[in-house]
């Protein structure tokens, strides 16, 4: 049996690596850090909880690789699904009840699921 691990990287396999990196980076704001050693770069990035994302230039099928929700640790989820939306991101769920909180679903470019999730508790708009 192998050791038990310590961290996770979710690993995505894209069609443009410039726009995955536009996407994440501008939109998002993960801070991607662009990497050598395969060709073209690939690109990775730590979130504050430890999950490392990693982003390769390949072909892949839509859907093959996971998908990632994020936690709204401040809440403003209408806010946040609004400006997505603003910027032209496929909004696949609106602002919805889930288990404890609000969520919403959305795609990346290249129809990858991901989501946000907030507790309950938080603000769902900052303003």
């Amino acid at each position: 049996m192998l050791p038990k691990p310590h961290r996770a990287s979710i690993v995505f396999y894209v069609s443009d690596i410039v726009r995955t990196e536009a996407f994440y980076n501008d939109v998002l704001g993960l801070g991607l850090v662009r990497q050598e050693g395969a060709e073209p770069f690939w690109l990775q990035g730590t979130l504050d909880s430890g999950l490392d994302m990693v982003f390769f230039e390949m072909e892949a099928s839509r859907g093959n690789t996971p998908a990632l929700v994020f936690d709204l640790e401040d809440g403003g989820i209408d806010d946040i699904v609004a400006a997505l939306a603003e910027q032209g991101v496929t909004i696949v769920t609106p602002v919805e009840e889930a288990p404890g909180g609000w969520s919403a679903d959305f795609q990346d470019p290249d129809g990858f699921g991901l989501g946000l999730y907030q507790a309950a508790e938080k603000p769902r708009s900052r303003k």
